[in-house]
């Protein structure tokens, strides 16, 4: 004898993205409104060591900007520095650390965790937010061209663990992302140019007319025109958010994650290489060597693969490097078992994202290895 009790639940989600230049210059208004509240609240503030570091000023003009506003937000302390990178996401200690300056200044579920850096620490924070009083609200303001393309307009948090790229971590929406194109001035040329596989990702699966745009301005972006960057930035946030939005698996409870074309490949060329091949660069040779493959089985012409590869090297990508190459203890290239850790990530069946077409991909469930080492063989070649 069994009886069930079932009810659906539904909850709505406003994930609000804001472009703006000096966000934080007292005269913007763009932060005090997206935290609008009709009772004052308390703010706490991460900042990206590595920015901080290049912009010794910005703590301070962060405490102003909160002076200003202070009939709005209080600002609990002055900014508390914490260290960015992939390797930050490697030890749960960042977390708690975050963790501890939300107890000990007492930011509540109302109250707001601010983080201001790259992506890795904004995966950081975001976790430490979404796990405090489980959910205190998360602002993002990214500050590479990567996180604002892409991760950080996105609803997922985590860390790494056990040798495997986010392992540990939450679904959760931010309270409001704003992208200040101006903190992308002191990155360097291959921290500028990384957020532009996202681009290309996202325009290869999801908009051929929005691949076109790439091409066309191609020379410009790899000379980081601000015009074009703006236009790349905000079109590949807006396509990642339509995804979110309509895509009908927000927090990817199927199997499929269709935004990940190339990266099945590129996490564990990240682990492989101990994350020293930053992401940016990853992805972009995982594309090639899923174009490469979608080519090899007969699935995207050839002409459509070599505008995508074209792509990429005119934009600054390289996309060989030695790390494809050694051998696990099967005699296979050891990056063949990032198919077995994505699908376990994912949960069920293993689904890939090839292409059909540029501008339209297809989700595949299995993949041919030695198909797989021709591409990775092909890569090579082409280096030469």
């Amino acid at each position: 004898m069994m009886s069930v009790i079932q009810r659906s639940i539904q909850v709505g989600w406003q994930l609000r993205v804001f472009f703006t230049e000096d966000v934080f210059s007292p005269g913007n208004p763009v932060l005090r409104d997206a935290l609008a509240d009709p009772a004052s609240r308390k703010v706490l503030v991460v900042l990206d060591e590595s920015l901080s570091d290049v912009r010794p000023d910005l703590a301070g003009q962060i405490q102003n900007y909160f002076s200003a506003h202070a009939n709005h937000q209080q600002l609990v302390c002055p900014p508390v520095t914490i260290a960015g990178g992939e390797r930050a996401k490697n030890s749960p200690a960042l977390v708690t650390e975050i963790h501890a300056h939300i107890d000990r200044h007492h930011i509540d579920r109302h109250s707001y965790l601010i983080a201001v850096g790259g992506g890795a620490l904004l995966d950081v924070a975001g976790f430490a937010a979404a796990t405090a009083h489980r959910g205190v609200r998360h602002v993002r303001i990214p500050t590479t061209t990567l996180s604002q393309a892409d991760s950080g307009v996105g609803v997922k948090n985590g860390i790494n663990a056990f040798g495997k790229k986010n392992f540990v971590g939450t679904f959760a929406p931010p309270f409001a992302v704003i992208n200040d194109f101006n903190l992308l001035a002191t990155l360097g040329p291959d921290d500028k140019r990384a957020g532009y596989v996202e681009a290309v990702k996202v325009a290869c699966i999801r908009d051929g007319m929005f691949f076109e745009e790439i091409e066309r301005d191609a020379e410009k972006l790899a000379a980081f025109e601000p015009s074009a960057m703006k236009q790349l930035i905000r079109r590949c946030a807006e396509l990642h958010l339509n995804h979110i939005s309509t895509g009908g698996d927000p927090f990817e409870t199927g199997s499929s994650r269709p935004l990940d074309f190339g990266h099945w490949a590129a996490h564990k060329l990240e682990q492989l290489s101990d994350f020293r091949i930053r992401h940016g660069d990853a992805v972009a040779i995982g594309i090639a060597l899923d174009v490469i493959y979608s080519r090899h089985i007969g699935l995207l012409d050839e002409k459509s693969a070599e505008r995508i590869l074209n792509l990429l090297k005119q934009l600054g990508f390289e996309l060989f490097v030695d790390d494809l190459l050694p051998a696990g203890t099967d005699g296979n290239p050891e990056i063949l078992a990032g198919l077995d850790e994505f699908r376990e990530h994912l949960g069920g069946e293993l689904t890939i994202t090839l292409l059909r077409e540029i501008g339209h991909g297809v989700e595949v469930h299995e993949m041919n290895l030695p198909k797989i080492i021709e591409a990775i063989c092909a890569l090579r070649e082409s280096k030469k």
